[in-house]
């Protein structure tokens, strides 16, 4: 049965979410289909490069990204404090990147004089826009609507691209984000799409391994990993960015050791920071996609109220 989406994601629950999003009809978002002899690899640079777009628009962080032949995902982190900072002009400008404003607004942000009611107008859009531009379903609407369009006009068709709904699943806690980030961005790996993560084209760990080379701090338009969590933590993911990369590489190799070379005996300090031992990790990283929430068991209970839920229906992860 089709859950409503204020079950699904709630800001008061936690700022962080897993989402897929599938073609249908066999469609290929991009790749090579056998069955047509047609390739779509282009494809893949247009979700990218739109993904991208609106992450600098929206505050809405991207953690991680892999695009696959039919279906993509992404790690989003919902940006509340930096939305409250944003100026009326600033919400403005950032939703008419991708709208087209009514004549009201575009009066407000030439300096013309408004009325009290105009004003008051303005304002109530504005409000209206600010809380759309840390809505998951508003940027999952530009972004898959944006790439039908283009992909049934290459395609010279109409009709529905995408599922009817984008699946999105609730990190609860570290675990449950380390543990999604680290399933997305192995997508390509585990599919047989790439050997290493520096040859996984059009994912997010590829782009901060290159950004790595380059010597700087992080790739551009990804959320930042901010170290482990202390007083006057800054805003990012709450781990480091070579804990992760060590994460990342000892769950490949244990996942996909033919392709990945032997397993590495060296135990990243991220695994054990959270708890995890090596039968519960990859049992949590097979199986990443099942329930609409992620979390060790005490996270679910606790965030149920905010998700307007009674019952526990997600991925449970061990408390320790």
């Amino acid at each position: 049965m089709t859950k409503a989406r204020s079950s699904l994601i709630s800001i008061d629950a936690t700022p962080y979410y897993h989402c897929v999003s599938r073609c249908v009809r066999r469609s290929f978002l991009c790749g090579y289909d056998d069955q047509s002899q047609q390739s779509y690899e282009h494809r893949r640079e247009w979700i990218e490069k739109r993904l991208l777009a609106l992450s600098k628009a929206f505050c809405i962080d991207i953690c991680a990204y892999a695009i696959m032949s039919n279906h993509y995902h992404v790690v989003l982190h919902i940006n509340t404090e930096k939305v409250k900072r944003l100026s009326p002009h600033q919400i403005v400008e950032r939703w008419l990147a991708f709208h087209q404003g009514p004549a009201l607004v575009q009066r407000f942000m030439q300096g013309d004089k408004l009325s009290d009611t105009e004003t008051e107008r303005c304002s109530e859009i504005i409000e209206v826009w600010r809380e759309r531009l840390i809505s998951i379903s508003w940027l999952m609407r530009l972004l898959n609507q944006h790439i039908a369009s283009e992909a049934n006009r290459e395609d010279k068709c109409t009709g529905h691209f995408w599922e009817g709904r984008f699946k999105s699943q609730a990190l609860l806690d570290e675990k449950a984000l380390a543990a999604a980030m680290a399933y997305v961005d192995l997508n390509p790996v585990r599919a047989a799409m790439a050997e290493t993560p520096e040859t996984s084209e059009h994912t997010s760990v590829k782009a901060r391994i290159e950004s790595l080379k380059k010597a700087e701090i992080t790739a551009a338009h990804l959320f930042p990993f901010a170290g482990n969590p202390r007083q006057d933590m800054p805003d990012g993911i709450p781990f480091r960015l070579m804990d992760y990369l060590a994460l990342f590489d000892w769950t490949g190799r244990q996942i996909r050791d033919d392709k990945r070379g032997n397993i590495d005996n060296t135990q990243p300090s991220l695994l054990e920071r959270l708890g995890f031992d090596s039968e519960n990790w990859l049992s949590t990283c097979t199986c990443i996609e099942r329930g609409s929430m992620i979390s060790t068991e005490s996270s679910l209970k606790a965030a149920l109220p905010d998700l307007h839920r009674k019952r526990l229906s997600g991925l449970r992860l061990p408390d320790r």
